[in-house]
């Protein structure tokens, strides 16, 4: 049986509006991919790549998937002697007001859509051949 759903609309209220500031330990990493078992692979604004823990009350009511961004606290597993190196303590789900945020890392652009204008570069996948190409 899930957690009721009080506890899940909680969660999800909590991870919608950015906070303040990010205390001590605390940074925004871009999730790389699921590595199993709960632990999932990030990357650091400064390019590193470190492993960390999805907490209980996140399982199951929130879903990530790669390229989505995650607050990582690296006090939160000083104690441990493992790989983890820290824990995902709040999940970025609306991005546009947390990039307004003063603490967003300048690293973490958003990537434009390349949209092209060229008629001439169509895809032609699963398309039949023109009537004005030749047979040769």
């Amino acid at each position: 049986m899930g957690p009721p759903r009080r506890k899940v609309l909680a969660t999800a209220e909590e991870t919608l509006t950015p906070p303040d500031e990010l205390q001590q330990g605390q940074q925004i990493a871009r999730v790389i991919k699921a590595t199993g078992n709960n632990i999932y692979a990030v990357e650091l604004p400064s390019k590193d790549t470190i492993l960390v823990e999805l907490p209980s009350r996140f399982r199951s009511t929130i879903w990530m998937k790669r390229g989505s961004y995650v607050v990582i606290d690296t006090n939160a597993l000083e104690g441990r002697d493992n790989k983890l190196v820290g824990e995902i303590i709040n999940i970025v789900r609306d991005e546009k007001a947390w990039r307004k945020a003063p603490f967003w890392p300048k690293q973490f652009v958003k990537q434009p859509v390349a949209v092209s204008d060229d008629e001439e570069e169509e895809s032609r996948v699963g398309k039949m051949p023109s009537s004005d190409e030749s047979d040769a």
